[in-house]
């Protein structure tokens, strides 16, 4: 089964500061009595978004010059917290396909990679050089390209970082290990069947 290959990811971005940001903000933990994960980015960021009441609050993520942004911009240790693969479902399924960020929490960047969006890292003035462009012209795209690991954004050009096992994988299409395990069945099956403790097909 083929993946998408990710060498580049483009769209308009959004600035959603603060360090430490955990997966509870970033979905909290009674939304998470699902099935799936369809719907989820309905209630990405929620109560940090919305009043006890429901009321919605001034939020980045709730100014309408930035509904469809495909880039969140953070801080430093996104994503820390509990391990809840919900968090980079959400932000996925919100629409968007990278984070920039100052650094990120272990889980949650795998868990992110595993899904195709790239989680690459910037130094603090470079996150808000993008974030006072994006402010001041919010139709302005950013450009992420991982095969030069570069920022490009209304004429400026900033470098970024992305480990490069991460970084190749994406490149190449092989992000997803329970597919890249699916496509390579035969040689499971063959490995198996040289292992004396297992008996195939019983």
């Amino acid at each position: 089964m083929a993946l998408e290959k990710i060498s580049q990811v483009r769209g308009r971005g959004v600035h959603v500061p603060g360090d430490d940001i955990d997966t509870d903000r970033i979905i909290p933990a009674r939304f998470m009595k699902c099935v799936t994960f369809d719907g989820l980015g309905e209630f990405l960021f929620h109560d940090v978004r919305n009043t006890p009441e429901g009321i919605p609050v001034d939020h980045p993520l709730n100014d309408p010059r930035f509904t469809g942004a495909r880039v969140l911009l953070s801080g430093n240790n996104f994503g820390c917290g509990s391990s809840r693969e919900h968090a980079p479902q959400a932000i996925y399924r919100a629409g968007f396909r990278a984070v920039i960020a100052e650094g990120f929490a272990e889980i949650f960047f795998g868990n992110s990679i595993q899904l195709g969006m790239p989680c690459v890292t910037a130094s603090r003035e470079e996150i808000q050089s993008l974030a006072s462009r994006i402010a001041a012209d919010p139709a302005l795209e950013i450009t992420l390209d991982l095969e030069a690991l570069k920022i490009r954004c209304g004429g400026g050009e900033f470098p970024c970082a992305l480990r490069a096992g991460a970084r190749q994988s994406l490149i190449e299409g092989r992000w997803d290990p329970i597919a890249d395990l699916l496509e390579n069945l035969p040689q499971v099956d063959a490995t198996a069947a040289r292992l004396p403790y297992l008996v195939v097909g019983s």
